[in-house]
């Protein structure tokens, strides 16, 4: 932490931070000296965090950005917003949409001096898909209470113990059979402590970066059957991958209680790769690491005997 980091002392509030991607944004933040208040419908999600804060340094409070009245309350203070609420359930448009109108709006009336709106790759107010609508709406809000806001739309995020990446190493992990869905499909997967980087980069400079919009992305596009393969194969494991027919992966989308809805399966099988028609992360001075740098590593407990697998090869 340097003492002339123009973030070092601030006071930046991240509404919906209490989730995987803002507890990253909050280490990067409290690494750089900020102060943090951690606002959203279950701030202990975060309380994990308080061993990296100094006395004073993190503050958590319950907050619904549903609610005009705690979204002004969760920012009131405040130097600078990250707005991360997103969810793939419920009513999108009030919690999406409505929620980022709301912290937009607070933050203005406060007198904010930077916000970052966290939205997504593949937002389309024009999209079939609910979440994806949701998500160009709320862009559209947030500029236009909030003129200044940088908009960052990031790809499916990866770290060792969550985000995308993870959750096909569990299912490839736990069945010998695997259907892969939309297997030609191109993702772009992006190491969260990257795309945290790239909020932080964004609240030290809005002068630079304020009332734009950038597509952050890994530096690699992998289809999805090729993702599953590096998996298993960083896991040792001989896996028969079956190949899903849209009609079927549509069938299973739609069905109660299956990990994949039906948003999620309309944007999978659209891509998840950045369009190269607005910046990057290098705009950011960020350089994206790619995830076979990790995944090696990382999928060492997956193996058979976890982390004595090299150890009884060797004595072999």
């Amino acid at each position: 932490m340097a003492a002339n980091d123009p973030l070092n002392g601030k006071l930046v509030t991240l509404t919906g931070g209490s989730g995987f991607f803002g507890r990253h944004v909050a280490q990067a933040l409290l690494e750089r000296g900020a102060r943090l208040r951690i606002a959203s419908r279950e701030p202990g999600k975060a309380y994990s965090l308080k061993p990296l804060a100094n006395l004073g340094q993190i503050a958590f409070m319950p907050c619904d950005v549903r609610d005009p009245a705690q979204a002004a309350a969760a920012v009131r203070g405040a130097d600078a917003i990250v707005n991360l609420v997103g969810s793939f359930e419920g009513d999108l448009m009030k919690l999406i949409c409505g929620g980022a109108r709301n912290v937009a709006v607070a933050a203005r009336d406060a007198g904010a001096a930077a916000m970052v709106h966290v939205s997504a790759i593949g937002a389309d107010a024009g999209s079939p898909a609910g979440y994806a609508e949701a998500k160009a709406r709320s862009e559209e809000e947030v500029l236009h209470a909030f003129p200044a806001a940088t908009i960052l739309r990031p790809s499916l995020l990866f770290a060792e113990n969550g985000g995308f990446v993870n959750m096909l190493a569990d299912v490839i992990a736990t069945f010998p059979v695997v259907p892969v869905f939309a297997p030609q499909a191109k993702v772009q997967p992006l190491f969260v402590d990257d795309a945290a980087d790239a909020v932080t980069a964004a609240l030290a400079d809005p002068g630079r970066h304020g009332g734009k919009t950038y597509e952050i992305a890994g530096p690699e596009a992998i289809g999805m059957m090729e993702l599953h393969e590096r998996i298993a194969d960083a896991q040792e494991r001989e896996r028969h991958l079956i190949a899903m027919p849209d009609a079927l992966s549509s069938l299973f989308a739609a069905l109660p209680g299956t990990p994949m809805n039906t948003d999620q399966w309309t944007m999978l099988r659209q891509g998840n790769t950045a369009s190269g028609a607005l910046p990057g992360l290098d705009k950011l001075g960020v350089q994206p690491r790619p995830l076979g740098l990790f995944l090696d590593r990382w999928m060492t407990r997956y193996r058979k005997h976890g982390r004595f697998a090299e150890r009884t090869r060797d004595a072999a």
